[in-house]
């Protein structure tokens, strides 16, 4: 009996390793005929697509563009991955992003809703056919599950040895943990292939911030009191860098021009001597 479980168990680590195609010339005629069908016959494609948008929006615009992007996202069968805004500051425009992942049927919803919140500069599209690796997560599913099944019905007969049932046990448990993995990796897989991603950003319109013909010059005037400003800080900190040297060079060199004129004078009073 322990020699008829070791067989057992080896054959199922050979349909893990071996492969599809190799294990059904040595599995039994059932599994033979059920690896046939693999889906590796099948004409279905996974394609996984992404959509990247680039959104510009007058300045006042862009944080309420970014905020109805999202909000419509949560109408539709959307998924918010990430999100970003940075308000604007007195060097730098607004700007946002926004990643979605929605599906196929509310493409094109989502496309006309971000077309009214400004203007579309670029619409870049990107493709990743990823149908073998779909098929290879999908056969090793099927396979680790049939060998789990396996296993759970060897483990329930009543005429398994204390040996035998460890064995089996330890291999249940490295098997169950395989199949766990995989099948997190197959709904990551069904996520991108079923659904679009979509990444949008959003930036000020820079046209728009020179419609008057006075902004030149106010941008001038902005720019020197900046340059004014720079100078005065650069003038107290060398001020404020320079002030402890005086303090010890000043009467430094007091004290060596002193010197240097009785060093003079001696000679000039000893003369008449």
């Amino acid at each position: 009996m322990p020699r008829k479980f070791t067989a057992l168990i080896s054959l199922g680590v050979l349909l893990m390793t071996m492969g599809c195609d190799k294990a059904a010339k040595v599995a039994s005629p059932q599994t033979a005929a059920y690896m046939a069908f693999s889906p590796r016959e099948s004409a279905q494609r996974f394609i996984a697509v992404k959509h990247k948008l680039e959104l510009v929006a007058p300045e006042s615009e862009v944080p309420k563009a970014w905020e109805s992007a999202v909000n419509f996202c949560g109408t539709i069968q959307c998924v918010v991955l990430s999100s970003s805004i940075t308000t604007k500051t007195r060097d730098t425009a607004p700007s946002g992003s926004v990643v979605l992942r929605v599906i196929p049927e509310d493409l094109k919803k989502l496309f006309d809703h971000v077309q009214k919140l400004g203007n579309i500069v670029q619409h870049t599209t990107e493709s990743e056919d990823k149908t073998a690796v779909v098929i290879d997560t999908d056969a090793k599913i099927k396979n680790l599950t049939s060998f789990r099944d396996s296993l759970r019905t060897m483990l329930a007969r009543p005429s398994v040895t204390v040996k035998d049932f460890v064995e089996i046990q330890k291999q249940l448990t490295d098997v169950q943990s395989e199949l766990d993995s995989e099948t997190a990796q197959r709904k990551i897989l069904a996520n991108e292939t079923e659904k679009v991603a979509v990444e949008i950003t959003f930036a000020a319109d820079r046209t728009s911030q020179h419609a008057s013909a006075f902004t030149p010059i106010w941008e001038a005037l902005r720019e020197s009191g900046s340059d004014m400003a720079v100078s005065v800080a650069w003038l107290i900190s060398a001020i404020v860098t320079v002030i402890p040297w005086l303090v010890l060079v000043v009467p430094l060199c007091w004290l060596v021009a002193k010197l240097w004129r009785k060093l003079r004078r001696k000679p000039a009073g000893s003369a008449p001597a």
